[in-house]
């Protein structure tokens, strides 16, 4: 049986004590001392968190998820080394045939998770059904929702997260069975009013894409997206790589949204020095800590879920129990995931061990150490 030491924070709280972990990569038990966050962080023991989950990721490592054959291994590699321990392979707005080749490529990922990967647990749809005057970084080829052609897809792996602009025509009146198929929806990439924010959440939408970022902005007398967001959702995305969203921002959206949770939105240049790497049919430039079409816009992040936690540790002020859940607990929450995102009997033991400075010394999917090269 492999065995964990250190902090270890459980759903009641940290216990300074050891996490065991049987045969089949789920804890078994976990026995030791109640800790308060503040003695934990003085303490010169190992942190052992939830492994953080990711439902937003387009790359790393210099490949694309849009790409198809074996990118999705080589990016879901390079975000394990990271912490992520499991994720959505995000797609982006493309013509159909572009599509259904990374659906092909990720169907065997879904499958089977790749020894020191992250766990993809299915795919995040964003696009193409949003709007074409809110592209933001997504290529030309918007559309409204076509059923036959998420049908398709859906056969090809599992698309558990769907973004879409409910101001499209067509699109509101199909939330409902797409919510009833099983897929999660949310709104990004819209040129809503807050009165389409709204009915689409009453419809069955219960998320936000990259909260502030492709979405109209809050005005006290057109409160748009953003507002529709902030006065009423309990899920919402938000990229806290603090080139986004500004602190200030992301500390309101905290206030507002009880289960905000962090999203790396990253790209092919995570993982790599400054250069030109691809976005699904867009070049995009990494350069200044951040990714960018040529015209300046910004083009998803470099941003890993390591450097997340300690930007809402050492940036934006949180305590390290809030900022855990708000990278881990609350994301699996909105998939309905009740054996991932915490440390408890019978889930599984995606675990990150980090020092005191929040600096990874390992991580653990599914009762594997990544380090180790005969991890399953």
């Amino acid at each position: 049986m492999k065995r964990l030491r250190g902090n270890i924070l459980t759903p009641h709280g940290f216990v300074e004590g050891v996490l065991d972990i049987d045969a089949d990569g789920r804890v078994a038990s976990i026995e030791g001392q109640a800790r308060g966050e503040a003695e934990v962080r003085d303490s010169r023991e190992p942190l052992v968190l939830p492994g953080f989950i990711d439902l937003h990721v387009h790359g790393g490592g210099g490949r694309d998820i849009m790409e198809g054959g074996d990118a999705v291994t080589r990016v879901a590699t390079l975000h394990a080394q990271h912490g992520t321990t499991a994720m959505l392979a995000t797609t982006m707005t493309a013509p159909a045939a572009d599509i259904e080749r990374a659906f092909r490529a990720l169907s065997p990922a879904c499958a089977e998770r790749t020894p020191g990967g992250a766990r993809v647990l299915g795919v995040h749809l964003e696009g193409p059904y949003i709007n074409a005057g809110k592209l933001g970084a997504q290529p030309g080829f918007a559309r409204p929702i076509n059923a036959a052609e998420l049908q398709r897809l859906h056969k090809l792996a599992p698309i558990r997260l769907i973004t879409l602009a409910p101001e499209v025509s067509g699109n509101i009146d199909l939330i409902e069975s797409l919510c009833e198929a099983g897929h999660r929806v949310q709104i990004g990439h819209s040129l809503g009013t807050y009165e389409d924010g709204v009915e689409a959440l009453r419809r069955g939408a219960s998320g936000f894409t990259h909260l502030f970022n492709a979405m109209t902005p809050l005005h006290h007398r057109e409160p748009g997206i953003v507002g529709a967001a902030l006065a009423h959702a309990e899920f919402s995305e938000i990229i806290p790589d603090l080139v986004h969203a500004h602190p200030g921002a992301i500390r309101v959206a905290l206030r507002a949204i009880p289960g905000l949770y962090c999203v790396t939105d990253s790209t092919a240049a995570a993982g790599m020095p400054d250069g030109q790497y691809r976005l699904g049919r867009h070049v995009v430039t990494k350069c200044l800590g951040g990714v960018r079409l040529a015209d300046g816009t910004l083009a998803g992040s470099t941003l890993t879920m390591d450097q997340a936690l300690r930007n809402l540790v050492q940036a934006i002020g949180l305590g390290l129990i809030d900022a855990s859940h708000r990278v881990s607990t609350n994301a699996a929450n909105y998939l309905g995931l009740a054996d991932r995102g915490r440390l408890a009997a019978g889930a599984w033991a995606d675990a990150v061990v980090l020092d005191h400075d929040l600096k990874l010394m390992d991580v653990y999917v599914e009762g594997s150490s990544i380090q180790d090269p005969h991890a399953g």
